[in-house]
């Protein structure tokens, strides 16, 4: 079952895909419409749907912890689709795998991932999973999203997209949240554009077989250009396509269709 508590296209359809393709019964929970509603508790919604002999939980949900704290309390596998600003687990593995494609390679690659560093989940898990196979992050965002632990770490992070450029194998893109343009100090989009948007002169300025990497939804011509995302190097369908796949792999392992 897939338990989304907020939208998303690419992360449900792939999980509802990659089911079926394995020859599961997908049922798609919604929020909306059903005993949340009336105040049921998510522990006690999670209770109910193992009870209904329901073999693994997909969960999305806007805050921090919530799958890895289900977890404790069922007795069927939770997967992490993504948990407030803290990680998107098979992202990372799916950004991994359209790299791994094109390079053949992840260690000794140098990977930047600008935008709002501060909210995303797929910068962690991208962070973690690019370091863990010996690539060199760094972080480019406005000061106002760069995170306190930053300063504290060994990770590399700018301001500055024009410094790491020209030594950049791959760009992952971040959505601007625009939901947070409450924030104070948050940057417009006309200077988020200017100064850190992969617009085509930007991008001219990349290596020639530097990737160029976006977990959707995009906001173009604010953090990309419509002209970038027709490129050859802009890997974002790919993404898309490897999506499936991950999920697949995942699900297979963890309902024990896998020896590994």
């Amino acid at each position: 079952m897939n338990l989304f508590f907020e939208a998303s296209t690419r992360t449900k359809t792939s999980f509802e895909l990659a089911g079926k393709y394995l020859g599961a019964d997908v049922i798609n929970f919604q929020s909306r419409g059903s005993s949340v509603e009336k105040g049921e508790t998510l522990y006690d919604t999670a209770l109910n749907i193992e009870a209904m002999a329901v073999d693994l939980l997909v969960v999305r949900h806007p805050a921090s912890g919530v799958p890895e704290q289900l977890s404790r309390y069922l007795n069927i596998p939770v997967v992490n689709a993504g948990d407030g600003f803290h990680e998107h687990p098979t992202q990372g593995l799916l950004d991994l795998m359209t790299v791994w494609e094109a390079k053949q390679r992840l260690d000794r690659l140098h990977v930047v991932i600008v935008g709002d560093i501060l909210h995303s989940r797929v910068a962690r898990s991208d962070l973690w999973g690019f370091q863990t196979m010996g690539a060199e992050v760094t972080l480019v965002a406005p000061p106002i999203w760069m995170p306190d632990w930053i300063g504290s770490s060994d990770i590399h992070f700018t301001a500055n997209l024009a410094e790491v450029l020209a030594s950049a194998d791959v760009i992952q893109v971040l959505r601007i949240q625009k939901e947070r343009r409450s924030m104070h100090g948050m940057p417009s989009e006309q200077e988020y554009r200017t100064r850190w948007g992969i617009t085509r002169e930007v991008a001219e300025q990349l290596r020639p077989d530097a990737l160029i990497l976006h977990p959707g939804p995009q906001n173009r011509g604010v953090e990309i250009d419509s002209e970038v995302m027709a490129r050859t190097a802009t890997r974002v369908l790919d993404q898309v396509e490897n999506g499936v796949a991950v999920r697949m792999a995942v699900l297979e392992q963890l309902l024990g269709g896998h020896d590994g």
